[in-house]
């Protein structure tokens, strides 16, 4: 595996990056916008699956929010990708950031096959299973947020 590290770390994309401060920056800048889609969509969207705004249907929610929160993940991974590459060797062997990918896959695969079941919406599925969900996703969520934020002080 570290070899594949290693390869990744020579790449012209990985080496513009430790050498362009804009260009570093840029990318960074892109991880911190996908992760605020992200949770600030899927936050909303888990405490209605909770019982809060129970006013407002559930497709309106899911119209809005869902699409921005998978384009926040995209980013996000795509983005955190990218700054990995910079020292990835080094960035492999942090907990915080094996934790934090961890977390990424669970909350992603977890979503993933909820919606595959139920559909966008998540007609048919019953509460308790939406509550153990959005439980589930607000930890991954929240948990790999704050392991990010800890990879910095590693």
């Amino acid at each position: 595996m570290e070899s594949l590290f290693a390869a990744l770390e020579s790449t012209a994309v990985a080496e513009y990056l430790r050498v362009s401060r804009w260009g570093y920056a840029a990318v960074i800048t892109t991880h911190i916008l996908g992760i605020a889609l992200l949770v600030g969509a899927i936050m909303p969207f888990n405490l209605h699956l909770l019982g809060l705004w129970r006013n407002i249907p559930r497709m309106n929610l899911a119209r809005v929010l869902l699409p921005v929160a998978a384009t926040g993940l995209a980013l996000a991974i795509v983005a955190g990708t990218l700054l990995f590459s910079v020292k990835a060797v080094e960035y492999s062997q942090i907990v915080f950031l094996q934790t934090k990918i961890v977390l990424v896959a669970v909350g992603t695969l977890s979503a993933w096959l909820l919606h595959r079941a139920y559909g966008l919406a998540l007609h048919g599925a019953i509460e308790p299973r939406l509550r153990v969900h959005a439980t589930l996703s607000t930890v991954c969520w929240l948990g790999a947020l704050v392991c990010g934020r800890l990879i910095a002080f590693v």
